[in-house]
């Protein structure tokens, strides 16, 4: 190997060498902002779950009492009015 080849060579380390250093950081905040994404949506979708599961845990439907209830409740004022 002669001279221009050794320069050249040590050349293009020192400009890759450049290169890198000058992308590295912005390739370690790009994953550390897909991590963070990442985190927020998992923390999202967890919400989100617990939020489902504590709403279906009542009913949907409107609570009417059933007649037995009516029944229940209307002798139950009579011997309150009566006493």
């Amino acid at each position: 190997m002669n001279t221009n080849q050794t320069q050249a060579l040590t050349g293009m380390v020192v400009v890759l060498s450049a290169l890198v250093l000058l992308v590295l950081p912005s390739l370690i905040g790009a994953a550390h902002d897909r991590r963070v994404d990442r985190q927020i949506r998992e923390a999202q979708e967890a919400g989100e779950r617990q939020e489902r599961e504590r709403t279906q845990k009542s009913s949907s439907r409107s609570t009417v009492p059933s007649t037995a209830t009516w029944y229940a409740e209307g002798r139950r004022s009579k011997k309150l009015v009566s006493s």
